[in-house]
Formats: structure tokens, sequence, C-alpha cells
């Protein structure tokens, strides 16, 4: 079973969302207009996938909602954003504070309540059996016996990476921030790309999003806790490469799949336990800012 290694099996858990939304943002970032707005586009697509799977009785119907909720939300901050030439951060900044608000306010019309709710009867998706590394523990927790959505999160990574390096849109797309001009001469427009980058940011928050719900059968208010902010500082932390990527988000579910594991090990007060990788989050913010200060430095010595 997975379970043998109980950290390392719930750290592929807990990592998934965070790579989804990590994905989508590396999409942007390379297009040179970098979304913040991951956090916003999870939470909203988390509230779609769990409220269209509650009354279609479809997790399939749940999680196509969950896309074109946070594709939609999206699309939105690049419009105002490309086309009606606002500030990408500000644009960004603002749909994250419109998803909380909105998931609120539908969740009252709704369900008439603005706190959690809970489903009976609510669709699961159980693990999928995979038996390659049944005997090696290290690899079984790793590989093995995980939901659909961990093993979907692989192929996306995959995929994203054949789409960035492998195809003229990924050599596009990688052009906008420095060859702009170059891109316009073939007549290809680098806010075309950027929108699409955008698009692409919703379509893996919302299978994120609908993740953190569906797999719970229930919505929390800001399900998202966060997760959104982490996946921006597991692309910079992932040196903006799709193995970087796999590697870091690997690392902070490794950090709340032991903050977790701890709380009924040591005798610390729980809140600081909690903290543990928000407090690693910050600590790689840090360190990401001051190896690229010195990145620039040495780069401008030569």
């Amino acid at each position: 079973m997975g379970e043998s290694v109980p950290v390392l099996y719930d750290a592929v858990g807990i990592m998934t969302p965070i790579l989804f939304a990590a994905i989508g943002g590396l999409f942007t970032e390379l297009s040179g207009a970098l979304n913040i707005a991951l956090e916003g586009q999870l939470l909203l697509g988390a509230f779609a996938a769990v409220t269209v799977t509650h009354f279609s009785g479809s997790i399939a119907a749940g999680i196509l909602a969950a896309i074109l909720a946070s594709m939609l939300l999206a699309a939105l901050t690049a419009f105002v954003s490309f086309r009606l030439k606002a500030n990408v951060f500000i644009a960004a900044l603002a749909a994250n504070l419109f998803a909380p608000g909105i998931t609120a306010v539908l969740s009252n019309k709704i369900f008439s309540t603005r706190g959690i709710v809970v489903f009976d009867g609510f669709p699961r998706l159980g693990a999928l059996s995979v038996n390659i590394f049944e005997r090696i523990p290290v690899f079984n927790a790793l590989f093995m016996n995980h939901s659909f959505y961990v093993y979907c999160s692989w192929l996306l990574l995959f995929i994203a990476w054949l789409a960035l390096y492998k195809t003229p849109f990924g050599f596009h797309l990688r052009s906008c921030e420095l060859h702009s001009r170059a891109l316009m001469s073939l007549g290809i427009k680098s806010g075309r790309c950027r929108f699409i980058a955008f698009l692409i940011s919703g379509f893996c928050c919302g299978i994120g999003g609908s993740m953190l719900t569906i797999s719970l059968g229930a919505f929390v208010p800001n399900i998202s806790a966060g997760k959104g902010w982490i996946a921006l500082v597991v692309i910079f932390l992932g040196n903006r490469r799709p193995p970087g990527l796999f590697a870091a988000a690997l690392l902070f579910g490794l950090t709340e799949s032991f903050s977790n594991y701890a709380q009924g090990v040591f005798n610390v007060p729980a809140d600081f336990i909690l903290a543990i990788p928000y407090v690693f989050t910050l600590a790689g913010m840090i360190g990401i800012s001051v190896y690229t200060k010195r990145r620039n430095r040495v780069v401008q010595g030569r």
C-alpha cells in the first residue's frame, strides 16, 4: 500500500492542486505577464465544481464547470489587462478579492449559508490502483494508489513541457517578453499569446480547484487557503521549468504533510505547526529574491 510512507503519500495529494496552479502560472510567467490571480481562480473553480456536481450528480460536469468558471475569471483578468491596458498585477489582485466575495454571495443565495456546506451522498473519486512499484516503499508512496487528479497533474505537466518547448506556440509564447517586436514582424501579436496563456492558467486552476472540493464533498469558505500564492513561489523555486515545478511542489507538499503529522507527535502548539508551510513559503520567497539579485549582479559584473 502507498500508505506505508504516510508523510510522502499524503504529500503527493497535498501538492497536486498547487502543481495544477503552478503549471497554469508557468505559461503566463513565460509570456512575460505573471498571473497572480491563481488563488482566486482556484477558489472559484472549487465552488463551481462542488455546486454543479451536487445538482447534476456528475463529477465530470462539476470538473467542466470548474474549468469554465476559472477560465472566465482568467479571461476577464486578461481582458482588463491587455485590452483595457490596466496594470496586470492590480487586475489580478482584484480577481483574488472578487473570488471570495462572489462565492460567499452565491453560497448564501444557493445554499442559504456563507459558511461550510457539506453534501450528503456526494459522489467520490476512488484511488486508482497502480501496482508497478508495490514492493518499493518510497516509490510505492509516490506513485501508487492515488486519485485521478494526481495522475492527471503529472500528465498535464508533461503536456505543458511538450507545448512550451516542442511546439511553435511555445516558442512564440516564450518570445513574448524579450522578442515581441520580432513576433510582430511575423504577424504574431504578443497580446494574443498572453491571453491564451491566461486561459491555460484558468484551465489548470479549474481542475486544481475542483480537486479541493470534490475530494472533500464539501465547500469551505476560502478553501484554496493560499495554494495559489504558494504556486507562484513554486514557479520560481522550480526555476520556471516543468521538472523544477514538480520538485518544488513536492517539497511544499512534504512540509504541509509533515506539519499535519507533527500535530499528533510533537508537544508543540498547533498554531505553530500549522504555520510551517507558510513559513517555508516566506523563506522560499526570500531565498528566490536573494538568489535573483546575486545572479543579476554577476551578470552585470561580466
